[in-house]
């Protein structure tokens, strides 16, 4: 008997992390990869390294996607959750350039 309740409550866990993750998922929109070569000069000069070391895209949240891109959120979203998930930098804010900064570190390491 106890044998039967700990098998069970093994597939109940089991269960809870394959559905969570899912859960989650349809809740948040998540990260969108953006093509930042427009604005690599302007991000490689506020964080101080070579343009060269700047990555042709980054992926960033959607919120901060759409404030780079100049793009609505809500369609940026909608493009996300459909497969499109992607856009192009005209403008770079600090967060956007500490996101770049800390790809660039990780690169380097």
């Amino acid at each position: 008997m106890k044998s039967v309740k700990t098998v069970l409550a093994v597939i109940s866990s089991a269960a809870i992390f394959i559905i969570a993750p899912a859960a989650i998922a349809e809740e948040s929109p998540g990260l969108m990869n953006v093509n930042i070569s427009n604005v690599a000069k302007d991000i490689a000069k506020n964080i101080n390294v070579d343009v060269s070391q700047i990555p042709k895209t980054v992926q960033i949240r959607v919120g901060l996607a759409a404030q780079v891109c100049n793009v609505a959120a809500d369609v940026l979203a909608d493009r996300h959750r459909s497969g499109v998930g992607s856009c192009t930098a005209e403008i770079t804010t600090a967060e956007l350039d500490q996101t770049v900064l800390g790809q660039v570190k990780g690169i380097t390491r």
